[in-house]
């Protein structure tokens, strides 16, 4: 796999992004992550930080997609495999990324972050049919031949599950 990211730029084939530079469309900042086999963005207004791999406790009961609860700042917070959002493979952890999804804050557990990628509303590709119900994913796009999903942060995790794993945390 060949994503190159520099402190200013990044660069995808038929699609310059130099940040800082000239006349563009409106634009969304999003941070690049990689987990598994696959790359995704999450929206930069909804990271709170990045940082190394932290203890996880396990949650009886709780979904796959669950690894369980870390204490983040001082607070217990819901950490997800953000590679089973996309495939039934869990992969190995490196980073957690914390994000604010409404007033809840969830952990995201994922093999690396790439870097922080500047695109143009123009460059989002339409969600094909099939994916057209998939809450979490904004959109579609591709990096040096790979294909990106933009997720939605307020969507990864459902309301139910998030309310488990409060209580879960209250009781710990």
């Amino acid at each position: 796999m060949a994503i190159e990211t520099r402190p200013s730029e990044v660069t995808a084939p038929g699609r310059p992004m130099a940040m800082g530079s000239g006349k563009r469309h409106a634009s969304e900042t999003w941070l690049l992550c990689r987990a598994g086999s696959h790359h995704f963005a999450l929206p930069m207004q909804n990271v709170v930080e990045t940082m190394r791999m932290l203890p996880v406790e396990k949650v009886a009961g709780c979904p796959p997609i669950v690894c369980g609860l870390s204490v983040i700042r001082g607070a217990p917070t819901p950490v997800i495999d953000a590679a089973l959002l996309f495939d039934g493979q869990s992969g190995p952890y490196e980073r957690l990324v914390t994000i604010r999804t409404g007033k809840r804050t969830i952990a995201l557990a994922m093999q690396a972050v790439v870097g922080v990628w500047e695109m143009a509303d123009n460059e989002l590709d339409d969600l094909p049919p099939l994916l057209g119900n998939v809450e979490a994913i904004a959109g579609l796009t591709t990096l040096d031949h790979q294909l990106v999903f933009l997720l939605r942060a307020a969507r990864i995790i459902p309301d139910d599950i998030l309310d488990q794993l409060n209580a879960a945390g209250a009781q710990a």
